[in-house]
């Protein structure tokens, strides 16, 4: 694909972003304020990325005068030099291939696959007004939000812009007051029962052994 089509295809653009905007509503069916600040800043950062891999690539014209210079004969305008981690960093080949494009399906698909199943306990909680202390939840405290970190994670090694490497830590930063907002209205709304959980379950980083302790 030559540089003259690589870039306006604002149909793949619009088609993309609504697929994985679809994906994450519905396995998230936000409800709360907090449920679509979470879920806006996820569709945010998928919009600004399919917008420079299939629409304008702003980070590659930022970029161009130096990328002339160090790649010379390279048309980073086509849709396959456009995987710029995959040039910078030597791999050869097909960049769909390299290792970091597998870790970032590999980072994608986990993160929607714990985004989905999370949501079935956080919905079943939510419905009987109780803690949401099973599946995921039994391991760590934020699971939901600990998915679309990997997921925008996931998009980072496969296509990084400009404009999604400053959103990234940003959106992560988001997600974490997110999660010590929702926290502290647990708190107040379950008390010592969730401070008890708090104490035995980490906030991010899932643990491998279950505390059946603290489950519904």
């Amino acid at each position: 694909m030559h540089g003259e089509s690589a870039y306006g295809l604002w149909t793949l653009v619009i088609l993309n972003s609504a697929i994985f905007i679809f994906f994450a509503f519905s396995f998230t069916k936000p409800q709360t304020k907090t449920d679509w600040r979470s879920f806006g800043a996820f569709s945010a950062f998928v919009i600004a990325l399919f917008t420079e891999m299939y629409g304008f690539p702003l980070t590659i014209y930022f970029l161009s005068g130096w990328l002339a210079e160090k790649y010379p004969g390279i048309d980073f305008l086509s849709h396959e030099n456009g995987h710029l981690l995959h040039t910078l960093l030597g791999f050869e080949g097909s960049p769909h291939w390299d290792p970091l494009h597998i870790a970032s399906n590999v980072l994608i698909i986990l993160g929607f696959f714990l985004l989905a199943s999370a949501w079935g306990v956080l919905h079943k909680a939510q419905q009987t007004r109780s803690l949401a202390t099973t599946g995921w939840y039994a391991r760590f405290r934020h699971p939901q939000y600990t998915a679309f970190i990997l997921i925008m994670f996931g998009f980072l090694l496969q296509w990084p812009t400009i404009l999604t490497v400053i959103m990234f830590p940003v959106l992560v930063v988001v997600y974490v007051r997110l999660a010590k907002r929702e926290e502290r209205i647990a708190l107040k709304e379950f008390g010592d029962d969730y401070r008890r959980y708090m104490e035995v379950t980490p906030a991010w980083i899932p643990k491998l052994n279950v505390d059946r302790t603290v489950s519904n």
